[in-house]
């Protein structure tokens, strides 16, 4: 009896803990029901099918909650692979991948096999999504980019985003799945990068909030000690951390594109580790969160 007594004693506990978490995600659940939320989804979480399917579950939850979410995904390290099995060896300069044609062909056909398999989990979870590429009615226009002034071939700078065809599919209840091509005046197809899509797109549609699933934890005052993160930075604080040198390498970019998209007028912009599980949920609904929130308005 005794033994039964400290059984149910403990499942208390659970559901009282459960309780409380689901207490402390409302008034966050309340306050975002209803915005639009870009997520941008790349880097080690996409190669790994568990992981990936905790993310686009934590999307799917998003929009149940009733949220507006937007996937933007990349696929480099698959595209490497198939770039190998070519015969090439994948060439960067400044983190641009080099494009000749043929590269750009590979490229697109990866990415089109990576955009039809998530919108095939979003369908797997019951909820309705749609696979696109900024070609489709010309969402994402774009000019040659140029690294340090030299050309690498078909990469493009996004020049404009033209959000109709997103609105109607998210009117009519969609989640719009972006693998990140465009094309030029020309109508010549490019390569961009996705966090470049990732922020076009988030701006052009004033999204309450833009977040970078990556394969780090978020910004550090020292990288090499992780009990440095910062949880929350306003933007004044992000462009002192660039004028400083604090940040550097694949980070760099990353925080000034942070940086264009609030200016732009996101409210909020994140940077977290995609590879842990669950760190949409974490981020968005609980007190602490989980990586870097960079937000529009000075914190003090």
């Amino acid at each position: 009896m005794d033994s039964e007594k400290q059984l149910k004693l403990v499942d208390m506990e659970e559901v009282m803990i459960k309780a409380n978490t689901l207490l402390e995600a409302f008034p966050y659940i309340q306050r975002f029901r209803g915005t639009t939320i870009v997520v941008k989804y790349g880097g080690s979480a996409m190669l790994d099918e568990k992981l990936k399917y905790n993310v686009i579950r934590d999307v799917a939850m998003l929009k149940l909650i009733g949220m507006k979410p937007i996937i933007v995904h990349g696929g480099g390290k698959e595209i490497n692979k198939w770039v190998r099995l070519s015969g090439k060896e994948p060439q960067f300069v400044n983190g641009l991948r080099v494009t000749d044609k043929e590269t750009m062909e590979i490229a697109e056909m990866v990415l089109y096999k990576v955009n039809k398999g998530l919108v095939g989990m979003m369908e797997k979870l019951g909820l309705p999504a749609v696979g696109l590429c900024g070609k489709d009615s010309s969402m994402l226009k774009v000019e040659k980019k140029l690294a340090n002034g030299k050309d690498i071939g078909y990469v493009g700078k996004i020049t404009s985003v033209n959000s109709k065809l997103l609105d109607s599919l998210m009117e009519a209840d969609f989640i719009p799945v972006i693998a990140p091509i465009g094309l030029d005046d020309d109508c010549e197809t490019y390569n961009i990068n996705a966090d470049d899509a990732a922020c076009g797109i988030a701006t052009c549609i004033k999204a309450e909030k833009l977040v970078f699933l990556t394969d780090i934890e978020g910004v550090f005052v020292d990288p090499m000690d992780k009990s440095t993160l910062i949880s929350e930075m306003d933007l004044e604080q992000a462009k002192e951390f660039i004028a400083k040198g604090v940040v550097g390498g694949g980070m760099l970019p990353k925080l000034t594109n942070c940086i264009e998209a609030i200016e732009e007028g996101v409210s909020r912009v994140h940077i977290l580790d995609g590879r842990m599980e669950h760190c949409l949920l974490l981020e968005f609904f609980t007190q602490k969160g989980i990586g870097t929130a960079i937000l529009k308005d000075p914190l003090f």
